[in-house]
This record gives C-alpha cells, sequence and structure tokens, in this order.
C-alpha cells in the first residue's frame, strides 16, 4: 500500500501540506476531518496580517525616532528613507512638523479615574510607550513622575486591595481569544457528512413514496429506520467530539500558565500574567517574557529581543535613555525591573494577538498516512458501490424485460431502486474511514490528558505521536536528573577543605577563619548574585533565585550574613549576568570607604585561569604559583568526583572608580571553592535503564565540571564501561570523520556550550537518522530544542523563551516523566495500529459481503439502517475503544520505531487478511445455504436468516475488536478488566444490538431471534479469537530497526505466552 501514498509522504513545507491535502479527495465530511487541522488559507492570510502589524509597528518606531532627530535639528536616517520611501518619508515629515506644532493630543480624564486617584488617561499612558515617546515620558517627570500618576511606589509596588479598580479603568491583561464552540455546532459539523445529507434525502423520500405505495404506518418504517439511525451517528459522533474539544481546552488553559515576578504590598511574589495591572513592578531576568508594555525602572545589561514584535532581529538594549518595553518581547540577557504602563489590548502584542487567533494545529505525521489510507480505501469504497447499484439495476431491469413488465412501472418501483441507491450509498458510508485520521486525534487528546495528569504538558499534538519512535534523549543533569535542591556540601578556603553541616559548620568556620575572610567571603557571596532575600507573611527568609545561587545564599546566612545589611552598604555599579556561554557572573561595586571591586563567580576552572592570587589564611591577597593552582585543580577534581558541582569565588581590586568601568578577565584573587551537592532524584536510575530496555540511548548533555557529569552519569545508569565521556570543546575540534566515529558512543557531554548541544543533537539526525528528544532549560537551548524532533522544556527551572520552543513542557523537571512520554507515544502509535487494523477488517468484509451478494442474489443481506449502525460500530465506538487504551509495561521492551517504517505491518496485513476470509466464509454460507443448513421455513424465513447474517457479522466485529487489543501478543485478554473505556463499548456495543435485533424490527429490517440463533451468532463471531491465536503462530517478516550503537532490541518469544 505504501507505494500507493506517495501524495502522503510527511514534510513539514506548506507547498506539501497543500499538495497533500489537495490529494484527499474521498472525504465524506470535509469540516469535521479538518476541524482540528489549521486552514492554511486563514493562516496565510493571518500571517499577512501580522507582518503587517509589525511592519506598521516597526516603521512607527523609525518615525518616532526621525521625529525626534528631525524636532531637534538632527539629519534624519538614511535607513527610514529606504523604508517608507521618499514621497511616504516627505509626507510623514510634514505630519510630524504639522503634529509638532499643533501640540500633543490632548486626553481627557474621566471623573471615574480622578475619584479612582490616577492622573493619566489610560489611552495617554499606553500611547507614550507605544509610540516610545521619550519627550511624553520626560513631560509627565519620567518614570517617577509616571509612578505618581497611577498611585504606586516603585518601592513597595502595588496594593492587592486596589487591584479591581486598576483592572477596572486600565484594563485586563488578557487577548481577544476565539469563543469556545457550542455543543450544537459539533451536531452540525457531524451532520456535514455528504454521505449521511444523502440518505437523509433518500429517508425524506421512502417516506414520500412509501405512504401513498403502503399507507399509514409501513410506509415510514424505512424511511424513519434511516432517520433514526443517523440521528444516533450524527449524536454519538458530536458528544466524542465535543468530550474531546473540552480536552483540549483543558490543555489550552494549562499552557496559559505563565507566571511573572512582580513586588505587590511590599513584597516580592510570583503572580500569573494575566494578573497583571497597570502601575505593577515586574521583574525581569534572562528567558523571560516581557508580560505587558512598560518602563524600565533600574538593571543591568538588560537586552531585550523584539523580533516577535517588529521583526527586526538585532536585540535592543533597554537604560534610562531608552526605558521603552513591549509586550511579547523576550529577555535576552540580563536584568532589571520595570513599572506596568499598559495591558492587554491596549499594547501592541494584544493587537497582533487578535489578529492569530485561528486555532487548530499542522497534521501529525500519522494524521497525514491515514488520510492516505483513507482516501485510498474511500476510492476503492465508492468503486464498490457504484458497481454494486449498477449490478442491482442491472438485475432488476433485466428480471423485469424477462416477466414483460418493462413498460409497467409503479411507485413500488420507484421504491425498490431507491432502496438500492440508499444502500450503495451506506456502503460509501462504511468504505470511507473517516474515522481513520480523526482517531488520531482522539487517542492524542486523550494521551495528553493523562500526560498532564502525570505532570507532563504537550504543547504541539505530533509531539506526543513523535516521542514514540525516539531513539535518542539529549538530556541536562541539574534539576532533570538530579533534585535542583542544592545545598553547600564543602568549601576549600584558606588552603583548606571543610565539610558543611548545618550549625557544627558555622562554629567551625567561624572558628578557622580570620575575620577579614569570612568578611570577603560573604560579600562575594551576597554582592554578586541575582537573586534576592526577602521576608515572607511569617517573617521567615524567602530566597527567590536559581537553585544555585538560592544554596549560596543561604550558607552565606548560616555563617552569619545579612543580606539586606550588604547590599546597603555597597553600591552597584554594572552586573555582568550568568549565561551559559559564559558561564560566570561578574559584578563592580562601589566599596563603602572609596575604591571600586569586582567580583567573579562561576565554572571553577574557568575562574581559577582567570586568578593570579589567592587569599590566604589571614585574608591577604598573595601570589597564586603553578604548584598551588595544581594543588587546587585536584581539590576541584576531588569534589568533582564525589558528584559536587564546583564554583569558584574570587575578587579584583580596581583604581578606577568610573560607572562605566569595564569588568576585567584576568587578574583575580581566588576566595574559595565551593563544593554544591545536588541529589539524584529518587527513580531515574531505573528510569533509564527503561530507556535502554526500550532501545532509546540517554546521553547527558551538560555544562558542568566533566568529573561531576561523570559521577553522575555513573550513578544514573548512564555513562557505562565502552561509552565515552567529553567536553564540548572536543566536540566543537572534531571534522566530520571523528564525529561520525565518536558521536554514537557518547554518552557524557560536560561544558558543553548550547552550540555544542544544538550540532549533538543536529548530527545524530541528519548523520545516523535518529529521532532525538532533547531537554532544556535556558534562553540559550532555544536553537537546540526547535531542532530536534521533539523538545522538551522544564516547568520550574525552564525559561518561558525555553518553553515556547518547545513541544513539551516536563513540569516536575524529572527524568521519569520523560519516560511517562515516550511510553504514551508509543501507546498512540500501538492504539491507532490495532485501530486501522480492526477497521480495515469491517471494511474489506461489509464491501466484498454486499457486492458479491448484489452480483450473485440481487440483494444486498446488510439493510442503509444496519450498515449505518455497523459504520459507528467500526468508527466512533471502535475509535473510542481501541484508540484510548492506557499503555503497558511491554511497550517499553521493544526497540522504537523508524523514521521510514511501514505503518500497515507485515503482521497487521496477515491478522486483516485471515479474519476477513473468515468472516467472508461464514456469511457467504449463511447467505446462500442457510435456510437449508439451518432448516428455516416459512413466510419469514428470509427475514430470520438476513437477520441472523447481520446479527453474526456484528458479533464477529465484536469479538474482533478484542482480538484487535494486540497485534501479535496471544494473551489478548490482559489488561482488558482495567480498561473501562473498552469494556463500556463493549456493552454498548452489544446492549444496543440485542435492542435493534429483538425490538427495533420494523425501522431495522430485523425479526426477533431464537435463543438458539442467538447462541449461534455469538458462537461463530467468537471462532476469531481461537483463529487469531493459529494466525499469530503464522511467521511473518518483522521490520527491524538496526541501531548505529550496536543496540538489539531484547527477544520477544515470551511475549507470546
Amino acid at each position: 500500500m505504501e507505494r500507493f501514498l506517495k501524495d502522503f509522504d510527511v514534510d513539514p513545507s506548506e507547498e506539501a501540506r497543500t499538495r497533500w491535502r489537495s490529494a484527499v479527495t474521498i472525504v465524506k465530511n470535509r469540516r469535521r476531518r479538518f476541524r482540528n487541522i489549521t486552514d492554511l488559507g486563514k493562516r496565510a492570510k493571518a500571517e499577512k496580517n501580522k507582518r503587517e502589524i509589525q511592519e506598521k509597528i516597526r516603521v512607527a518606531l523609525y518615525v518616532q525616532k526621525a521625529a525626534i532627530h528631525f524636532i531637534d535639528g538632527m539629519v534624519v536616517k538614511e535607513r527610514l528613507f529606504r523604508i517608507i520611501g521618499p514621497l511616504s518619508f516627505v509626507l510623514s515629515m510634514i505630519n510630524l512638523c504639522l503634529s509638532a506644532a499643533a501640540g500633543r493630543a490632548e486626553y481627557k480624564l474621566s471623573e471615574e479615574t480622578r475619584e479612582a486617584g490616577f492622573s493619566i488617561h489610560p489611552d495617554e499612558l499606553a500611547s507614550i510607550v507605544r509610540g516610545h515617546d521619550i519627550k511624553g515620558l520626560k513631560i509627565h517627570g519620567g518614570v517617577e513622575g509616571i509612578a505618581r500618576k497611577v498611585s504606586v511606589s516603585l518601592n513597595h509596588g502595588v496594593s492587592t486591595v486596589d487591584l479591581p479598580t486598576r483592572q477596572k479603568i486600565y484594563g485586563f491583561n488578557r487577548y481577544t481569544e476565539k469563543p469556545s464552540r457550542a455543543f450544537l455546532m459539533f451536531v452540525w459539523d457531524a451532520f456535514q457528512d455528504l454521505t449521511l445529507i444523502i440518505l437523509t434525502v433518500c429517508a425524506v423520500v421512502s417516506i414520500g413514496v412509501g405512504l401513498p405505495t403502503e399507507g399509514w404506518p409501513k410506509g415510514m418504517y424505512d424511511g424513519l429506520g434511516i432517520i433514526l439511525s443517523i440521528f444516533l451517528v450524527v449524536m454519538v459522533t458530536a458528544i466524542s467530539d465535543y468530550k474531546q474539544a473540552l480536552q483540549f481546552k483543558d490543555l489550552d488553559k494549562e499552557k496559559k500558565k505563565i507566571f511573572t515576578q512582580v513586588t505587590r504590598d511590599e513584597k516580592r511574589k510570583k503572580v500569573s500574567i494575566y494578573d497583571l495591572v497597570v502601575g505593577d513592578i515586574v521583574h525581569l531576568s534572562i528567558g523571560d517574557l516581557v508580560p505587558a508594555d512598560g518602563v524600565y525602572i533600574l538593571g543591568y545589561s538588560l537586552l531585550i529581543d523584539e523580533s516577535s514584535l517588529t521583526g527586526e532581529t538585532e536585540p535592543v538594549n533597554i537604560y534610562e535613555e531608552k526605558p521603552f518595553l513591549l509586550s511579547g518581547t523576550k529577555v535576552q540577557d540580563g536584568s532589571g525591573k520595570m513599572l506596568v504602563t499598559a495591558v492587554g489590548m491596549r499594547t501592541e502584542w494584544g493587537k497582533l494577538m487578535e489578529t492569530l487567533i485561528e486555532g487548530g494545529e499542522d497534521e501529525t505525521p500519522l494524521q497525514v498516512k491515514l488520510n492516505g489510507v483513507a482516501t485510498l480505501i474511500g476510492k476503492i469504497g465508492l468503486i464498490f458501490a457504484v458497481l454494486t447499484f449498477v449490478v442491482l439495476i442491472g438485475r432488476y431491469l433485466v428480471e423485469k424485460a424477462l416477466n414483460h413488465e418493462f413498460a409497467d412501472w409503479s411507485s413500488s418501483d420507484a421504491l425498490t431502486i431507491l432502496n438500492y441507491f440508499a444502500t450503495a450509498i451506506t456502503i460509501i458510508v462504511v468504505a470511507v474511514p473517516e474515522g481513520l485520521p480523526l482517531a488520531v486525534t482522539l487517542s492524542l487528546a486523550f494521551a495528553m490528558k493523562k500526560l498532564m495528569d502525570e505532570r507532563a504538558l504537550v504543547r504541539h499534538l505530533s509531539a506526543c505521536e513523535t516521542m514514540g519512535s525516539a531513539s535518542c534523549i539529549c538530556t541536562d543533569k541539574t534539576g532533570t536528573l538530579t533534585t535542583n535542591h542544592m545545598v553547600v556540601d564543602k568549601i576549600w578556603i584558606s588552603e583548606k577543605s571543610i565539610e558543611v553541616k548545618g550549625n557544627v559548620s558555622e562554629d567551625i568556620l567561624k572558628s578557622d577563619l580570620s575575620g577579614r575572610v569570612l568578611g570577603i567571603l560573604l560579600q562575594a557571596i551576597f554582592q554578586n548574585t541575582s537573586s534576592t532575600v526577602d521576608k515572607d507573611e511569617s517573617g521567615r527568609n524567602t530566597i527567590f533565585g536559581s537553585p544555585t545561587e538560592s544554596a549560596l545564599l543561604e550558607f552565606g546566612m548560616l555563617l552569619g550574613g545579612n543580606f539586606d545589611a550588604q547590599r546597603r552598604e555597597f553600591k552597584i555599579l554594572k552586573v555582568q549576568p550568568f549565561n551559559s556561554d559564559r558561564k560566570k557572573m561578574s559584578v563592580l561595586v562601589a566599596l563603602p570607604d572609596g575604591g571600586v571591586r569586582a567580583f567573579c563567580k562561576g565554572a571553577s576552572e574557568i575562574v581559577l585561569r582567570m586568578c593570579d592570587k589567592v587569599v590566604d589564611c589571614n585574608g591577604g591577597s598573595v601570589p597564586l604559583p603553578k604548584e598551588q593552582a595544581k594543588n587546587i585543580t585536584d581539590v576541584i577534581n576531588g569534589f568533582a568526583s564525589e558528584a559536587l558541582r564546583t564554583l569558584c569565588l574570587a575578587f579584583i581590586d580596581l583604581e578606577t572608580t568610573s560607572d562605566e568601568s569595564s569588568i576585567p578577565d584576568d587578574g583575580y584573587t581566588l576566595i574559595a571553592v565551593v563544593g554544591i551537592k545536588d541529589p539524584v532524584r529518587l527513580g531515574v536510575k531505573d528510569a533509564v535503564q527503561t530507556c535502554l530496555a526500550a532501545g532509546i540511548t540517554v546521553r547527558m548533555v551538560t555544562g558542568d565540571n566533566i568529573n561531576t557529569a561523570k559521577a553522575i552519569a555513573r550513578e544514573c545508569g548512564i555513562l557505562t564501561e565502552d561509552g565515552v565521556a567529553i567536553e564540548g570543546r572536543e566536540l566543537r575540534s572534531m571534522s566530520p570523520e571523528q564525529m561520525k566515529d565518536t558521536i554514537p558512543r557518547i554518552q557524557v557531554m560536560a561544558r558543553s556550550l548550547p552550540m555544542d548541544k544544538h550540532t549533538l543533537v543536529t548530527q545524530l539526525r541528519k548523520m545516523f537518522g535518529e529521532v532525538v528528544a532533547v531537554t532544556g532549560d535556558g534562553t540559550n537551548d532555544a536553537p537546540a530544542l526547535r531542532e530536534a524532533d521533539i523538545g522538551l522544556s522544564m516547568g520550574i527551572a525552564g525559561t518561558e523563551v525555553a518553553k515556547e520552543s518547545a513541544d513539551v513542557i516536563i513540569l516536575d523537571d524529572n527524568f521519569a516523566t520523560i519516560v511517562n512520554v515516550a511510553k504514551w507515544g508509543r501507546s498512540v502509535y500501538i492504539n491507532i495500529q490495532k485501530f486501522v487494523q480492526f477497521q480495515l477488517t469491517v471494511n474489506i468484509v461489509a464491501l466484498v459481503l454486499n457486492f458479491v451478494c448484489a452480483c450473485i442474489s440481487g440483494s444486498a443481506p446488510l439493510t442503509a439502517v444496519q450498515l449505518l449502525w455497523v459504520n459507528m460500530i467500526m468508527d466512533t465506538l471502535g475509535a473510542l475503544a481501541l484508540a484510548t487504551e492506557p499503555p503497558n509495561d511491554g511497550l517499553m521492551k521493544r526497540s522504537p520505531v523508524g523514521r521510514n517504517v511501514s505503518f500497515i505491518t507485515k503482521a497487521m496485513w496477515r491478522n486483516i487478511i485471515g479474519q476477513s476470509i473468515y468472516q467472508l466464509a461464514v456469511l457467504a454460507v449463511l447467505n446462500f445455504d442457510g435456510k437449508q443448513l439451518l432448516k428455516l421455513s416459512g413466510s419469514d424465513a428470509s427475514d430470520t436468516l438476513n437477520t441472523l447474517i447481520f446479527n453474526s457479522f456484528v458479533f464477529c466485529q465484536v469479538f474482533n475488536e478484542i482480538n484487535s487489543r494486540d497485534i501479535e501478543k496471544i494473551n489478548i485478554f490482559r489488561g482488558m478488566f482495567g480498561s473501562w473505556i473498552f469494556l463500556g463499548v463493549m456493552v454498548c456495543t452489544v446492549t444496543f444490538q440485542v435492542i435493534i435485533v429483538e425490538f427495533l424490527g420494523t425501522l431495522a429490517s430485523t425479526v426477533p431471534l431464537s435463543w438458539e440463533l442467538w447462541l449461534l451468532s455469538v458462537l461463530l463471531g467468537s471462532v476469531s479469537v481461537p483463529l487469531a491465536v493459529i494466525l499469530k503462530c503464522i511467521p511473518v517478516e518483522r521490520d527491524i530497526t538496526k541501531h548505529h550503537d550496536g543496540y538489539v532490541a531484547l527477544p520477544t518469544g515470551e511475549a507470546l505466552a
């Protein structure tokens, strides 16, 4: 079948997606089939609108800058001329001059705003930031003046009791969203099925012809039966789709849980970005999204990426003279505080979001493939339906001609032809497996909901599916394999190593260290940090910052240091924040008695290379000879081999007092080497072993010291005897040939830069064809997360930029959760395979049975109503039963599915063909020799036989649905009684089948059956279970995925038991 599906190759390009959608020709209900898929036309239009808005924002910024220069008598830059053109440029300058002459737009302050204590109009406040109006800001008194006008203290922040008033006057920080669809809309979508509409017309015509011909109420039965069946199909479909929509809505709510840090009620707090109000003091750090428009208060080296808003790739420096921050932009470097001036739809980001509310995602690889399968089978079904109708009409006309009745036509003839047409249309209903691609959505929605309960938020549908094929996981160490609850465990200072153990260590350190040494150590800890210490409501110290810095601050407070006192005593002049490229943080401070001192902390070997002196036991700086540097290196390696994270603290005194002084990169004095303990998470080793058993290679990629990384990797079971541990610089220096030889054996990469991770991921995918999952938490991890097949961001330690680039957010930062995502991904894949096997069997049997019987006997044994019921069993109910089965541990004992492996396997074809042959044989015997074999006689013999055929056919599907629970294993009942959805569908199917046969005979063309015939129907259906055992013993060639690292799939013989 694969060679017929070339138009459905998975390709992420827009042209490919347009091509394959046009190839999906046989679609009964295009509206429902593509409901959760992005409308390519609308998306293109939205992208065009986005670009237009970005261009307007960009031009407005350039015009504003040009106007300021123009009014101040400066020459307008050439760049503006290029962007808006000569004529537009001249006109804009004239308008600016007129605007300047006429004065600023006046905003009338409402009485409500005055009474609330505010003295600036919301639109005026929003326009200052939106237009980068630096003069307007100065007219209002700068950021302090704006703060006064919105009644807020820059130190204390907004009062919680004022929040409702501020939201009423200045608005909520929410954007226009697409309204939720009501249940009736799903009913309407379900009824848009073309075949159901045609059948409805046929039913109405049948009633119209039947009433005058056969009278009331008999003339109603055929048409009414079809209408009721259509109603049942529509309602079951709508309920299923509506529940899916609710699941996606819950997931969307989780995606919107973004928090930021603010100062409120004189305390630093975490709040949802949607609860921000004008006047809030927001704290920004690397990787944060700017949550609203605002004005810069203070900060250090604040660098903002405005590309999402303006399209400009060059980051913008934010400082006092350039203080405007726009919502939706990202903090690329540095840190700072801002005053919120506009929220929600008063921001440009809000207006931009309004153009992008068109929902849906791109098709997942499985949806693309299954749309192809559905189209191919639909075409075959259409041919069979046309042939069936032609054969039935042909036989009918021949019979009339032989009986010399060709010229004699009545309404009963019209009714017969109409029934033939309805049967042909119903064959199309059954033949087109509309449920195949929709079952993927159902299964993914179910898996995403379950993963949410297991602390994994799937942001993109395709990620859950792709994770099932992952053959390699490149994972961070800190917070993923370890707990991220860090404490200082050892410290080397004054040429001594001291083990830190609570209050006992405090006394030892204070007795062993001189006052000067302790003082310089506390300065290095409290001055060179981006974290803060605040009091919570109970008066206890609360640290806001990264786990590493929190461990150092806790250690400093353990030694009796006072964070606030230290910060008041020294003035910070300049900060170089830590990032994964520099691997160090530096700060320049003014000393209380004059002079300037720089502090540096970071990766131990990097900081040690910057030092040429060391603090002695008296607190003085003495030269650091090479011999002693080597001894310190041994100390660092000793700490690292105990799985401790090592940092060096250093300082340098400078002569200059200028605020603009650059922070030096050498000449430092080493203060201490700190060893921080970060314990391995419970269950990580088992999770790693599970991955290895599943054919998934685990590689640790970390910025830590190589000895620390190797110690942790051994503890987790990642690093084996034949594995390789390297540093990032080694990978950077390798040739392509060396990479090809080394990369398969890499299990640990330490001291890696973000680009090293990106290189590793790229080579694994392109050089070795791996399906790669990669974890990341920092801003600079975004390229690797986007390059990987599945990007996994950390929910606790991860920055908002990393989360935005990821496909899955691991909410508890736990490696074991990543393994659960892989397990559910495999479950989705195998569940869809089960459903495809089941549905194709029903398709083949229904098509061939009706066509052959029509050709031979001139009538189809299954009526339109019966086929609609069969369609619901195999489509909606079948998908619900098989596509939502939870994963079992056996899924993680097989190798991952390769990129180009055929979805419909040889084992599936074996089962489909074997079961189809059995069902067709049984039903054919009943149809042609049933009366003689069962000794049926009397006027209702034909009706009884047809009912028995219908009943046997349904029970064959019921037992085959149970068979489909496992494609290869014999024990199909394992775990069945734990799947309440599967059991519920089975019970409902059997119950309703009894009702149809015994009580709805006039509508469904059935008659009540004796208990013997009921037993026969069940027995004929149940034979498919032992038949499945026999079929599974027939050997078929397996598709074995070969791994470049020599992994061999575990033996599966025991699985057949």
